[in-house]
């Protein structure tokens, strides 16, 4: 069967999630340090760590939580508000600064765009995140508009298949159709396997590096270029 569109993860597909976050992270704690908070800097980003692991990544007050952990006689007289707002400016410049895509990722994608292949996001995460994050890797206008689909926003989440069938379906296709390229051997190739799609697992950094699925994918890349190999050798994508 022919095939008709490519749907991409975000977070260590197009950009360096893994690593931008423990900048950002990073930089906050420093930041907080800077405005009157007495702790070190392992100290203290050990602590962020474990709020982060117990309320979750996509958790909106990180550093409410903080302060209200760490005992008063560590920040002194300075108002806790100060300390918080100087983390979150810190997490936020770093982020209109550092977020950009893996330097292959806009180019192929813009290849890809001139092709017939529809070209959509199937993302874990908040619907403003997500959103966000399209918009500043600057790889939106290259996408197809009505096939980005996040889960915050659809009411579906990784791993369920539904949210895949929701995918492909909604655009009138069949699984077989589509290819899916990811990072998550649990989240990104089980599932679209099991409604049938092709999957494609992105081997180029990111947490989940070690991490094995109960299936295989089908393909295995280390970069964008590779994918476009292996669209021109195996469904026949004519480019340029």
């Amino acid at each position: 069967m022919k095939l008709k569109a490519i749907f991409f993860d975000i977070d260590d597909t197009f950009y360096s999630t893994s690593e931008f976050s423990k900048m950002a992270r990073l930089n906050s704690v420093y930041a907080m340090i800077e405005a009157g908070l007495k702790m070190s800097v392992n100290e203290v980003f050990d602590e962020l760590r474990e709020v982060i692991q117990e309320f979750g990544a996509n958790f909106s007050h990180h550093y409410d939580r903080l302060l209200l952990r760490i005992p008063k006689e560590k920040y002194g007289q300075v108002n806790p508000a100060i300390i918080i707002a100087a983390g979150v400016i810190a997490y936020h410049e770093t982020k209109y600064k550092n977020l950009k895509p893996y330097e292959d990722v806009v180019e192929v994608i813009r290849i890809l765009s001139s092709t017939n292949l529809t070209l959509g996001v199937i993302t874990a995460g908040l619907m403003n995140k997500q959103a966000e994050k399209l918009v500043r890797l600057k790889i939106i206008k290259y996408l197809t508009p009505n096939a980005i689909f996040i889960t915050d926003q659809i009411g579906i989440g990784k791993p369920n298949i539904k949210l895949y069938k929701n995918a492909y379906k909604s655009l009138k296709l069949q699984s077989e159709e589509c290819i899916y390229v990811g990072d998550n051997p649990i989240t990104d190739i089980d599932p679209p396997n099991q409604v049938g799609m092709i999957t494609v697992l992105n081997r180029r950094s990111g947490k989940y590096l070690e991490v094995k699925g109960k299936s295989e994918p089908k393909y295995i890349i280390h970069d964008m270029w590779e994918l476009l190999d292996l669209l021109k050798r195996d469904f026949d994508i004519k480019i340029g």
